[in-house]
């Protein structure tokens, strides 16, 4: 019989080795394994095999299998922060293989992280299988609230964005960015995304969106946070994380940013230290601060007063459902304006042939661009109900809004009385060519069905509440809901689509919107 004591002490040992992970997973649904079994001593060779042929890998990513192809193959993957070097690489994951194997001593499958490194292990195959594994997801954040959350909240997203983007370009070695922010004098974000670079570009941009989606429900309003899963994870603090020559700030005290082990409670902050030392730092901090505040605030009003008297503006920041985008905001962005005759080139001549449908705006039509590229060009009718409004509307929208269940927008014209949209084609035309189809009907099985709500729900969850901006689409239907190659849903046709302020819960509209 065990005693109280001994149990305590168990448990208290217990817990100090769980501290060295952030977090980890024993997955007891995946079947389990015995002392010197198959699996066990297959998975002892497979660790032994990534630890002596690390050498011949220097980008920070293993993926190794041992045994044969049977319940008692092992499987491992390692994955190291992209800019770790391979020396702390390897002392990372050496770690992480003794600490797993000791606190899931008898399943088949697991996974833990460091600060710096991922290792996973599993009897299945976990590796190439393009599929985007967000089973099991942790969320970790920092305790300190972010100050002037408004501002704070919009520079993240717009960091993480180009995070995304700079990761999804990487390849089969890398799929890793990081950067920073300067919110305010006194805050900075530095913030880190990463995939397995066995993701496609795709489906790497598909875990890290959800991530970051994630984020308002774990760490909202808190200045450091992040997001784990098997595929990807993001990660955002105040303080640099990650090797830059442009940050060495030392972090704050490791007892502000423990986040919680295997769980998701609250973590209670350290308090600060106390005495004269701490009154005399305050002191210097505020006489510094008050001035150089004063003079910031004074150049930006000065600024803001200059630009109203130069150049007043076009349109109320109070616009009716009637009232227009100022024209010159969309033709400035010239990186975005597609010369006519290269879409006229690209589409036949709109011909015929090319022409994928008819909305009561206008005609869609397929084309290729010289380098090959595919797109889908809306010429819109010049007596359509759309006019300038609606068409300015749906340009300035669609740049702003970056999500893989939005359409995206690629480019536009304007010349002479010629509007034109340029999106990304998608070739699975839309819903309704589908489920009012009795025969392709067929195609929709109930999961083709539950991607495309979920994937629907994703993208009305983003414009509502998640993108910089709050938009009500108000014209969604069937045929407005496109679905690429893979069946997965994008929302199309932002002409009538409402701005909402992002503390404004209603709205009235002078005239009747959508179908």
């Amino acid at each position: 019989m065990i005693s109280i004591e001994n149990n305590l002490g168990f448990i208290e040992q217990f817990a100090l080795q769980v501290e060295d992970f952030r977090s980890y997973w024993c997955d007891n649904g995946k079947g389990n394994y015995t002392a010197n079994s198959t699996y066990h001593k297959n998975l002892n060779t497979l660790f032994s095999t990534l630890i002596s042929n690390s050498t011949q890998i220097d980008y920070g990513f293993y993926n190794l299998s041992y045994g044969q192809q049977d319940d008692n193959k092992a499987n491992a993957v390692g994955l190291c922060q992209g800019d770790l070097n391979q020396n702390d690489c390897l002392r990372c994951l050496n770690n992480s293989i003794t600490l797993l194997t000791k606190l899931c001593p008898n399943q088949k499958e697991a996974i833990g992280w460091y600060d710096s490194c991922m290792l996973r292990y599993s009897n299945r195959t976990i590796f190439g299988n393009h599929h985007v594994d967000d089973y099991p997801k942790f969320y970790l954040w920092n305790p300190n609230n972010a100050t002037d959350l408004a501002v704070f909240n919009q520079d993240l997203k717009s960091l993480m964005s180009k995070l995304i983007d700079k990761a999804i370009a990487g390849d089969s070695r890398q799929k890793y960015a990081a950067g920073s922010v300067n919110v305010t004098v006194f805050q900075n974000i530095y913030g880190v995304a990463q995939c397995t670079p066995d993701l496609s570009s795709l489906e790497c941009d598909q875990c890290l969106e959800g991530h970051v989606s994630e984020i308002p429900n774990c760490c909202d309003g808190k200045r450091g946070g992040r997001v784990l899963s098997p595929s990807c994870y993001i990660r955002y603090e105040a303080y640099p994380f990650f090797q830059s020559t442009a940050a060495d700030n030392a972090p704050p005290p490791l007892s502000l940013l423990s986040p919680p082990r295997h769980s998701s409670s609250t973590p209670t902050p350290s308090p600060e230290g106390q005495g004269q030392g701490k009154s005399n730092t305050l002191r210097i901090v505020i006489f510094v601060a008050v001035p150089t505040v004063i003079v910031l605030a004074l150049i930006g009003f000065t600024c803001i007063y200059l630009s109203r008297v130069r150049k007043p503006r076009k349109i109320s920041e109070s616009k009716s459902d009637d009232e227009g985008v100022d024209e010159e905001e969309i033709i400035t962005n010239e990186s975005l304006q597609f010369d006519f005759d290269t879409i006229r080139v690209a589409t036949d001549d709109f011909s015929y042939s090319n022409k994928l449908g008819q909305g009561g705006f206008g005609a869609v039509y397929k084309g290729r661009l010289s380098n090959r590229q595919m797109i889908a060009v809306k010429r819109l009718s010049r007596d359509s109900g759309q006019g300038a409004t609606e068409f300015k509307n749906e340009v300035l929208l669609l740049v702003k809004l970056q999500h893989r269940n939005l359409v995206k927008l690629l480019g536009f014209c304007l010349e002479g009385s010629e509007r034109l949209l340029v999106y990304e084609f998608v070739p699975n035309k839309s819903l309704d060519y589908f489920i009012f189809d009795p025969i392709k009907r067929g195609q929709l099985n109930w999961t083709s069905r539950y991607k495309i709500i979920e994937g629907v729900a994703r993208a009305l969850l983003y414009l509502h509440e998640d993108s910089r901006l709050r938009i009500i689409h108000r014209d969604l239907k069937t045929s407005n809901i496109l679905l690429d190659d893979n069946m997965n849903p994008k929302i199309a046709d932002f002409g009538l689509a409402r701005l909402f302020g992002m503390d404004q819960t209603q709205g009235n509209t002078s005239r009747i919107a959508g179908t």
